[in-house]
């Protein structure tokens, strides 16, 4: 066991590196906003302990939550940093579908042109919701014809559309597992496993083509077949 989390330690140490170089790179000001939002943290409450005569106590108590402010801080500016880079690539919208949560089943790529133009789905308590991301006028065409097709299959679960971008109409990749996560909770869990199974009788447009997890690869193109 001791070993095993020696092994551990050393690998979370790099993953928390790593991070802070890719939000510094993008956030340049983040170490000075976070130390601030520490020492603003434990100053305060050092100052209440020694004005109510418990400066030992509030001295613990506010490093304590210095530190959790601190990481939270750097958590959601992290988050927003990789969100930053992630917006406009192709297949962004994918990996933020596959980080949602439990009690979402998503399927990537379930229709794409030629352009890159893709769409995926989720399916939820919600119902299913149709995430598309490319060019807004192309992608209308897609998401009726996805919708016709949902109609057919699941008639009676209500089917939501989404197209991720910065335009007006559109939801920012930032803003997408907070707006999933908002949809009103219509069907139980029982009935989201049946349309699930009905779904995945469907397949999916790259069932035969091995696909990455996140942003998919700018040059790939779709054959020529489809």
């Amino acid at each position: 066991m001791a070993r095993k989390e020696t092994s551990e330690n050393p690998g979370r140490l790099k993953q928390i590196a790593l991070t802070y170089k890719m939000t510094k790179r993008v956030d340049p000001k983040v170490t000075l906003v976070v130390a601030g939002v520490g020492i603003v943290t434990f100053g305060v409450l050092l100052a209440i302990g020694f004005w109510i005569g418990h400066p030992i106590f509030l001295g613990i108590l506010g490093f304590v939550l210095a530190f959790l402010a601190m990481a939270i801080i750097f958590g959601r500016r992290a988050e927003r940093a990789a969100f930053g880079q992630m917006e406009g690539q192709p297949g962004a919208a994918a990996a933020v579908l596959e980080n949602v949560g439990r009690g979402w089943s998503v399927t990537p790529a379930v229709a794409m042109n030629r352009n890159q133009d893709v769409i995926h789905r989720a399916v939820g308590k919600a119902g299913v919701v149709l995430v598309a991301e490319g060019n807004p006028n192309r992608l209308k065409g897609m998401l009726a014809a996805e919708k016709k097709k949902m109609a057919r299959i699941v008639a009676e679960v209500p089917v939501h559309d989404v197209i991720v971008g910065s335009g007006e109409g559109q939801v920012e990749i930032k803003k997408l597992r907070t707006t999933l996560l908002k949809l009103p909770r219509v069907l139980p869990g029982a009935q989201v496993t049946v349309v699930n199974d009905r779904l995945r009788a469907l397949g999916d447009l790259m069932s035969n083509m091995p696909i990455p997890k996140g942003p998919m690869p700018k040059g790939m193109r779709m054959p020529k077949g489809r």
